[in-house]
């Protein structure tokens, strides 16, 4: 294969960003992504949730964002290797090579790791009969609003998904309940005073504690959290949002600075190995903030870096975007 400028590990939003941006600086990129397709969580996960931290949109569907996304971060001729995992990173006199699970050999002369939270499996309740109700009344994200056209909805959770997809459904399902097993929630203020004021019935100090059906839900049992108490509660479909267990995979043995499962960086978003930056909600670093709005900063900063590694001549910030020759969109 051969060696390009940026290889950028991970198709999702940070990834893509950083592909725009290190074609507007001249730079040949390529991403490699172990999904089928570019988009990362916007299009695996919730491809129709709204997403509100991107400036310019009140609100954008998340497919919407990711399609335009694709759109702007491929124009430059970019290379995409996808349902390809990156196994191993070596150094070599002009860089690093990285080697893929599937045997692949990719050259580059600097790595930009994008990977989000890396390979990702949503949390589960943990109860019995779960799995046999998987894609049967229980769903870990929603990629069709129209299978739950009419349905009672049991929402589980207490972070931005669960509110979001309260939101987001309202205009669709039937009697829809937000349960919780606390009074205290990690989702945006906005969100949770909508909810608060809209039909959605909240649950709280509630949580799952048996699945109740034969092959389709019809309902769960739900145990107080303080008293212990049970009661039925009747619904036919539960959304459940109570995060997603993450691993960096084979990242983890690239002799990178890691904790917590995030990438160490510095100032200019690099690791500890030279050439070799991380950007997006894989890095870590004091200030940290966990939006696709800061992300996307940090992908641009990180390009410039590497640019300037590459070329020493080069301006870090070269001149903002509207005084440069974009190539023309069809």
């Amino acid at each position: 294969m051969n060696t390009v400028d940026v290889t950028i590990i991970g198709g999702g939003p940070c990834g893509l960003f950083a592909s725009f941006y290190a074609g507007l600086r001249g730079m040949s990129v390529r991403i490699i992504d172990s999904l089928p397709e570019l988009g990362g969580q916007l299009t695996a996960l919730y491809p129709e949730k709204y997403v509100y931290d991107m400036p310019g949109f009140p609100k954008v569907l998340a497919k919407d964002l990711a399609r335009e996304l694709i759109r702007q971060g491929t124009q430059f001729e970019t290379e995409v290797v996808l349902e390809e995992t990156a196994s191993a990173l070596e150094k070599t006199d002009d860089g690093y090579l990285i080697r893929t699970l599937k045997g692949l050999e990719l050259p580059t002369r600097t790595v930009i790791i994008s990977a989000g939270a890396g390979a990702f499996q949503p949390t589960k309740i943990g109860v019995e009969r779960e799995e046999d109700f998987a894609g049967k009344g229980i769903y870990y994200g929603v990629k069709d609003k129209a299978r739950f056209a009419g349905k009672n909805i049991a929402i589980v959770g207490g972070g931005d998904s669960a509110f979001d997809w309260a939101l987001n459904l309202e205009d669709v399902a039937g009697p829809m309940t937000l349960i919780h097993r606390r009074d205290v929630f990690k989702a945006h203020e906005d969100s949770v005073d909508k909810v608060k004021a809209s039909r959605v019935e909240m649950k709280l100090w509630y949580a799952v504690k048996a699945l109740h059906g034969d092959g389709e839900i019809t309902g769960v049992t739900l145990e107080n959290t303080q008293t212990k108490e049970c009661h039925h509660h009747e619904c036919d479909a539960v959304i459940v949002n109570i995060g997603f267990k993450s691993s960096l995979g084979p990242i983890k043995e690239w002799g990178l600075d890691i904790e917590k499962n995030q990438i160490k960086v510095d100032e200019r978003y690099e690791t500890n190995l030279p050439g070799v930056f991380a950007v997006g909600d894989v890095c870590s670093f004091p200030s940290k903030i966990k939006l696709i709005a800061t992300g996307v900063g940090e992908a641009a900063t990180a390009v410039c870096y590497a640019k300037t590694r590459l070329d020493p001549a080069a301006k870090l910030f070269p001149g903002h975007s509207s005084d440069m020759e974009l190539p023309a969109t069809h």
